[in-house]
């Protein structure tokens, strides 16, 4: 799955109410937080594009209709090589869609790369010659 499609993918499960309610209560608690966090670097991300902003907007009210301009405005702004948004995206998944993320149904490909880092607590130094 590519980064964008799974920020997008966890976007839409975390405005999902039945998708929250259907867990049990320590792992409610758990997805909310964590589609907090996706959602407030999302916002970070898209702050000053109103176009960005709305789309992130308007998905959460209708995931279905705001998908694909969603989609246009992070791929627009990098949200694909942002390291921490991708994480945060799959973490939220694997705590919604648990049989989904053991399937590896949301590993991220990133071919390309320099200095990408995927994951929480991490340190990283990179030295990049031209």
């Amino acid at each position: 799955m590519d980064p964008i499609t799974l920020i997008v993918t966890a976007l839409a499960a975390g405005a999902s109410a039945g998708v929250i309610d259907a867990l049990k209560d320590n792992a409610k608690d758990a997805a909310k937080a964590a589609y907090a966090k996706l959602r407030g670097l999302v916002r970070t991300r898209v702050a000053g594009n109103p176009g960005a902003e709305l789309a992130l907007a308007e998905h959460q009210a209708d995931p279905e209709n705001w998908a694909a301009p969603l989609k246009a405005k992070l791929t627009l702004v990098g949200a694909g090589d942002d390291a921490a948004l991708v994480a945060a995206a799959q973490a939220l998944m694997d705590l919604v869609d648990r049989a989904g993320a053991k399937a590896g149904k949301y590993h991220v490909t990133i071919s390309g790369g320099h200095g990408v880092q995927v994951g929480e607590g991490n340190v990283q130094h990179n030295t990049f010659n031209a």
